[in-house]
């Protein structure tokens, strides 16, 4: 639908309700203190009218309107655009009629009738004011009525942004930008003392209370969460109104807040906190960036869930290069949109490679020559390995190996490998060879190469590809059911924000040869995020327990029976030692990964996976 004004009207009005040109602003200030001094010139003359002479009011306004000009531009009134009011805007009008009243006095002293005149000065001061605030009112709100308009016909979805703070205009910020498919119709926040405040031209229309009336009020499609102090029972209490009244709920991660830097593409869909119910982990993320800022930093798994995330958060930090290795050549595309905008894939940044071809590894260390590195690419389902053991180990424990030495022979300054929980005392393949792999990165700390190496260790990352979350979607999507391992299954969860954001910490805290584990909060009950998903469809879906399969856990631990763990540096991280493999141990290990291997694929092949036990279970006991 097209705007009911035309496209010339809505041009004009939008120039003058939303930037303000300068030029517009000062001939409307200057036609409000004419009109002013005119007026009040008159009602200083109404108990004797014949002494009036109209050529002393029409020079004292056109003195007026020439002094407002000088004295707006002398304070700075026209330098900036004001898209909303603001304290700072009211001061510089307020001085620049100070100013105009003084230098209107003086006029007023050489005219016939000084005294009625000088009057009709100080009473035109406030009146001009007060009428150049007014001006500037309805010019915003014409301008917002007619970018609504605008807006709407774009197509462009209506949106409330929950937080009238710093995180909220820069929401509304973002929104405003011509590219963002939402626009923001009105603003919720629980202070009640900010109703009816504009920020960015967006009223503040009540509290958390109000959502619901609010939402039908201004048809909003789209309720926004800028809260960086919020709770996991605010997110709970929100989710649930946004759901009587059908909003899509989305929700700026606090990494992104706290840099700042806002785009729409930003904003996610909220589901996780209020699934936990748990509160999000704040990082101290602006305190540890040094070891980052103009470093070359490469990051192995780039396209994977952990990976893309890391390097989103890394490029905050300025690096000067990042390298994002994969050998999904797909996901790399998908990560290259997902920071530039765009995915030609031209960048000498992005690298295919494999972590398990050492002379390949070799290659791009040699000519990037990175001075960090995270290390995440890796094998994960633990289902998928215990039917392949070998992949696991060549990817997990060979791969981390080759990383290692491609590392050790170009000087690397830091090494951070992405390891998980399951490493803790393991029962599974996945769990034994990221145990490995810890103690592969601290044989090499105390081997005497040059540069910190360590390990960080969390549990299951929420949203991740195939992970908890969008499996169950997946399954509700089916129709259900969903289907849980067992009734009193629990698991550590965090955000993929969160994890990212405590690796970074990590890799600055840590001392070469340790595994830092990350604080992941309670642990939370699968089932009970699964029953909570099914009620909210309709019909709700059932909820149906599978078993434990080989090489679960009913609870997964964060360290093992006899690890010591302590928070020297950082309230989140704990620090452990690991024994590291010697020489000889490190080479039995990598020889019998070579040797067994041949024997595991011909076992499933003829369908006798037994037949590699014992070779299995060697390689487990040399985990440790």
């Amino acid at each position: 639908m097209a705007s009911p004004l035309g496209p010339r009207s809505t041009a004009l009005v939008e120039r003058l309700g939303g930037v303000h040109r300068r030029g517009v602003m000062g001939s409307l200030d200057a036609l409000s203190w004419f009109f002013a001094v005119f007026a009040t010139s008159s009602l200083a003359f109404v108990e004797s009218y014949k002494a009036f002479e109209i050529t002393d009011a029409l020079t004292l306004a056109i003195a007026a309107a020439l002094l407002q000009l000088g004295a707006g531009w002398s304070v700075g009134l026209y330098r900036k655009a004001w898209r909303a009011g603001s304290v700072e805007e009211v001061h510089r009008v307020a001085r620049a009629a100070t100013v105009t009243t003084i230098g209107l006095i003086l006029c007023a002293l050489v005219v016939t009738d000084a005294r009625r005149m000088v009057a009709a000065a100080l009473l035109a001061g406030p009146l001009a004011a007060f009428a150049q605030l007014g001006v500037r009112l309805v010019l915003r709100s014409a301008g917002e009525k007619l970018r609504a308009a605008k807006h709407s016909s774009d197509g462009k979805r209506p949106a409330l942004v929950f937080g009238a703070g710093v995180a909220g205009a820069r929401v509304i910020d973002a929104m405003l930008n011509e590219d963002s498919d939402l626009y923001p119709v009105g603003l919720l926040d629980d202070d009640v003392r900010l109703a009816n405040l504009r920020v960015r031209s967006v009223s503040v229309r009540g509290t958390r209370a109000d959502l619901v009336r609010v939402a039908k009020a201004t048809g909003a499609e789209v309720l926004v969460l800028a809260m960086p102090s919020s709770t996991a029972d605010d997110w709970a209490a929100i989710g649930r109104d946004a759901r009587t009244c059908d909003l899509e709920v989305l929700n700026l991660p606090s990494v992104t807040q706290l840099f700042g830097n806002v785009t729409v593409k930003d904003l996610q869909p909220v589901s996780t906190q209020e699934l936990l119910g748990r509160d999000q982990v704040h990082t101290g993320l602006m305190d540890i960036s040094n070891y980052l800022s103009d470093k070359r930093v490469l990051v192995t798994g780039a396209g994977g869930s952990i990976g893309s995330e890391l390097c989103r958060q890394i490029r905050n930090f300025n690096p000067a290069s990042l390298v994002m290795l994969d050998i999904d050549d797909t996901s790399l595309q998908e990560l290259q949109l997902g920071l530039e905008g765009r995915g030609l894939l031209d960048n000498r940044a992005l690298v295919v490679a494999s972590v398990r071809d050492a002379d390949r590894m070799a290659e791009v260390f040699e000519t990037h020559r990175p001075q960090v590195v995270f290390h995440t690419a890796a094998l994960k389902h633990l289902p998928l390995l215990e039917q392949n053991p070998d992949e696991g180990f060549k990817t997990n424990t060979l791969g981390t190996l080759a990383m290692l030495e491609a590392a050790a022979a170009t000087g690397v300054e830091r090494v951070v490998n992405v390891s998980t929980d399951k490493a803790a005392d393991p029962t599974s393949v996945l769990g034994v060879t990221k145990r490995q792999g810890e103690r592969l990165v601290a044989s090499f700390a105390h081997s005497g190469v040059a540069g910190t190496y360590l390990s960080v260790r969390f549990g299951n990352v929420l949203g991740s590809r195939g992970s908890m979350l969008p499996t169950f979607r997946r399954q509700i999507a089916a129709g259900g059911p969903i289907t849980v391992t067992d009734p009193d299954a629990t698991r550590y969860f965090m955000t993929v924000e969160e994890a990212c954001g405590l690796v970074i910490d990590a890799g600055a805290v840590g001392s070469s040869g340790e595994v830092l584990v990350l604080d992941m909060g309670e642990p939370v009950k699968i089932a009970d995020v699964a029953q909570r998903l099914a009620r909210e469809v309709d019909p709700p879906v059932d909820v149906v327990f599978t078993g434990l399969r080989p090489g679960e856990k009913l609870h997964e631990v964060l360290t093992s029976s006899d690890e010591d763990a302590a928070r020297p540096h950082h309230p989140l991280i704990s620090h452990v030692p690991v024994e590291p493999y010697s020489e000889v141990e490190r080479a039995e290990l990598c020889d019998e990964i070579r040797a067994t291997a041949p024997g595991w694929a011909a076992a499933r092949s003829s369908g006798t996976e037994s037949a590699a036990d014992g070779a299995l279970l060697t390689l487990r006991q040399r985990a440790g």
